[in-house]
């Protein structure tokens, strides 16, 4: 397995737990928990984005493996 489709296995887990946690945050009525599932959200929307970044990087490295 190249470093390009690890990058994207990861890049495609990333978007389902973001996924998850909004929903959880949409489905909890407590306070303090939607707050921790908006926060966890935030921190994993930035790790998508740095990820989305080197996908597409990498997909201009190794144009062969795409």
């Amino acid at each position: 397995m190249t470093v390009g489709s690890q990058v994207k296995t990861c890049f495609s887990s990333i978007k389902s737990v973001e996924a998850s946690l909004q929903m959880l945050a949409e489905k909890t009525y407590e306070q303090n928990s939607y707050q921790a599932f908006k926060d966890a959200e935030a921190i994993i929307t930035d790790v998508k984005n740095d990820l989305q970044k080197q996908v597409i990087m990498l997909s201009k490295e190794e144009p062969q493996y795409n």
